[in-house]
């Protein structure tokens, strides 16, 4: 097993991958805009929306486990803020992140209305995308991360009656 792949690689290029069939997937349904095309934009946004769900509580609920013995922020699960992932890891996913929410908005924006002109369109599927990226960068940080140990609660107590302990004078 090589060292990135036992650091979550797997996850980082499955990300990566899923991303840029989405990109040509959805550029390719906006430009031609027609028929089969379409629909392989719009199974191809769902699909990967669906993974991102799973993938999301899948994250969140391994988290949850995790968080028994440290200290996990959203914001640390799922945008690798704060130390969780090293900066190569951070970078890319969150990159990976930003391009599914750039390309999803614009493909949509692009095409608001249907072939026959009636307002909606099939590319609007793509802004739901960066739940992919979201549940991805979830999982790895769930499963590699690195969170600071929760305090004992000895050391909550402590604290707590320091607080209290400063204020019995001024009773």
């Amino acid at each position: 097993m090589s060292r990135e792949s036992h650091h979550g690689g797997l996850i980082v290029r499955a990300d990566a991958a899923a991303t840029a069939w989405f990109v040509i997937s959805a550029v390719m349904s906006a430009v031609v805009f027609d028929g089969v095309m379409l629909w392989i934009g719009a199974i191809t946004a769902l699909s990967l929306f669906l993974i991102g769900v799973v993938a999301f509580l899948w994250s969140f609920w391994s988290a949850v486990q995790r968080s028994r013995g440290e200290s996990i922020a959203v914001s640390q699960l799922y945008f690798l803020v704060g130390g969780v992932a090293p900066a190569r890891i951070r970078n890319t996913m969150n990159s990976l992140l930003a391009v599914q929410t750039v390309v999803g908005l614009a493909t949509a924006l692009a095409r608001p209305n249907a072939v026959d002109g009636t307002p909606g369109s099939a590319l609007a599927l793509g802004v739901l995308v960066p739940m992919f990226g979201l549940g991805l960068n979830g999982l790895w940080a769930a499963y590699h991360g690195s969170f600071a140990e929760r305090a004992s609660e000895d050391d909550e107590v402590r604290l707590d009656r320091g607080s209290i302990g400063q204020n019995e004078g001024h009773g």
